[in-house]
């Protein structure tokens, strides 16, 4: 087990942490996962970390650590500061509309994969209309609180100086955006199966 972990020293000012790296599913640590790990440690983000080994600066973050010759008791630097308290406070409120988006994202998951059960016929007929109508309230009901996430990402005044926070934004917003096509999409998919049902029945009364 000891081959697969890797101890290294990195100094921030005047203080050392030691950090473990662990290599995930046989695959080595990568710069990466150093940094994420100095972040836990030191409250430093990412963005504005700056690892130093051997008098040169590390950026490749998806490098191994052994690339850059670092093993096993091997010392670093990190030179970077921690966001201040007001960005901390603005990264919090982020963290929270993430959950609330991750929590909504499954609702939509349940919702398409009840769709396609649906779609391969796991019901009678005359009981999939009204199935599909309650996915469909369910689908616009994500899709409203999606907006309601946006709308309060949007609305967050990010000074430039808060360039974690501005990242994250970002991130955030896409996902949103990603998140309400795929709203789109299922209702697409409820209208097209309901249309498809209705046509059916039309043609079994006849």
């Amino acid at each position: 087990m000891a081959e697969n972990t890797m101890t290294v020293t990195v100094a921030c000012g005047t203080t050392k942490h030691n950090i473990t790296l662990t290599a995930q599913d046989g695959h080595e640590a990568l710069l990466k996962d150093l940094c994420e790990a100095l972040t836990e440690a030191t409250g430093v983000p990412i963005p504005s970390q700056k690892v130093i080994f051997k008098g040169k600066s590390l950026k490749e973050m998806e490098e191994p650590l052994s690339s850059f010759g670092i093993k096993q008791g091997c010392k670093l630097m990190m030179i970077g500061k921690r966001n201040s308290p007001e960005e901390e406070v603005e990264l919090k409120k982020l963290k929270d509309l993430e959950k609330s988006l991750e929590q909504t994202a499954k609702k939509l998951e349940k919702v398409d994969g009840e769709l396609t059960g649906l779609k391969n016929g796991f019901l009678a007929n005359e009981l999939q209309a009204e199935a599909l109508n309650k996915l469909d309230h369910r689908v616009k009901v994500a899709a409203e609180q999606f907006m309601k996430i946006l709308e309060e990402i949007d609305g967050m005044n990010l000074p430039e100086s808060f360039s974690d926070c501005r990242m994250k934004k970002k991130g955030l917003e896409k996902t949103v955006q990603g998140f309400l096509a795929q709203c789109d999409k299922i209702e697409a998919g409820i209208s097209d199966h309901l249309a498809k049902i209705q046509t059916k029945n039309l043609a079994l009364a006849e």
